[in-house]
């Protein structure tokens, strides 16, 4: 006797999948993903908003610039990147083998990633100068 073979998780979604015999991964990679890149975006916007509002803030992020002298963006970009990294590695890892709801995952990613984009605009940011 066959064991069934399970259907596709997202056929109601895409009947077409299940046609395709495609096995079920988790979600919680990809979630993790979108996540961690809308963490990413929303703290080079707040970084970028602080600095303008703080010249403590502005000066502990210039520090990263180094003798090489990049730019003011330097600092700002080099925590957007770790933080961006560090919450992917802690996502991935807290939802490796899950299934996460996909959706909600991708609409969070965007709401970060919307409200760090506006915190890069210079009329924004500027606000608090």
């Amino acid at each position: 006797m066959t064991e069934p073979v399970p259907t596709h998780h997202d056929a109601e979604v895409a009947p077409e999948l299940a046609a395709l015999d495609l096995p079920d991964k988790p979600d919680g990679p990809a979630a993790a993903t979108m996540v961690a890149a809308g963490i990413g975006i929303f703290v080079l916007g707040l970084l970028t908003t602080l600095a303008a509002a703080s010249e403590s803030v502005a000066d502990f992020l210039a520090d990263f610039q180094g003798s090489v002298g990049v730019g003011p963006l330097a600092g700002k970009t080099t925590l957007a990147m770790i933080a961006w990294l560090v919450s992917w590695a802690a996502l991935g890892a807290l939802w490796w083998r899950k299934d996460v709801d996909i959706r909600t995952a991708f609409w969070i990613g965007v709401a970060l990633g919307a409200l760090g984009a506006v915190g890069t605009f210079p009329t924004f940011f500027e606000a608090f100068e």
